[in-house]
């Protein structure tokens, strides 16, 4: 297969193409974050062990749930604003910000300090998207974003306070 650009898309709207593409770049990078996210949360679901065990292991089993669930609603976004989205795991690593972890073994409070700190991360990539959605008045993608960030600051205020000693 040839590596061709894709066609401009005949999606109608009324958004400039050169504004809208530079708000697609912000939410087809955040998507590659979210996704990264998703595995690493998965990740360490899977792999949490300790005295806290099932209350972290269903806590990251719904954040990863919660992740997985903003993905469809940003690629979405970019499709209806006339652009293309991620198409491979290629294509997210060369697009994700927040690192993956690969390490065989990450003790608990470990994990959740890097996952809060990654879902920081995701809030900076979703205040890029505010940023160029507002500058290309794009309204839908501009009041939409403030939800996922939300859910983002929320998922990092509880691995904090699940991490606090006392």
């Amino acid at each position: 297969m040839a590596d061709t650009p894709a066609p401009k898309l005949a999606t109608p709207t009324d958004l400039q193409s050169n504004a809208v593409s530079s708000v697609a770049d912000a939410l087809n990078s955040a998507l590659a974050d979210c996704y990264t996210l998703y595995l690493k949360t998965k990740n360490l679901h899977w792999h949490v062990s300790g005295p806290h065990f099932r209350d972290y292991h269903l806590m990251l089993d719904d954040q990863a749930t919660q992740i997985l669930g903003v993905t469809d609603a940003i690629a979405e976004r970019v499709r209806k604003t006339g652009n293309v989205t991620l198409r491979s795991i290629g294509d997210i690593a060369r697009r994700q910000t927040i690192k993956d972890n690969d390490a065989e073994f990450v003790s608990a409070a470990d994990m959740l300090a890097e996952l809060r700190d990654d879902n920081l991360k995701l809030v900076e990539s979703f205040r890029t998207v505010k940023e160029q959605a507002e500058e290309a008045k794009d309204n839908a993608t501009s009041g939409i974003v403030d939800e996922w960030t939300d859910q983002a600051e929320e998922r990092a205020w509880f691995l904090f306070e699940a991490s606090r000693k006392a």
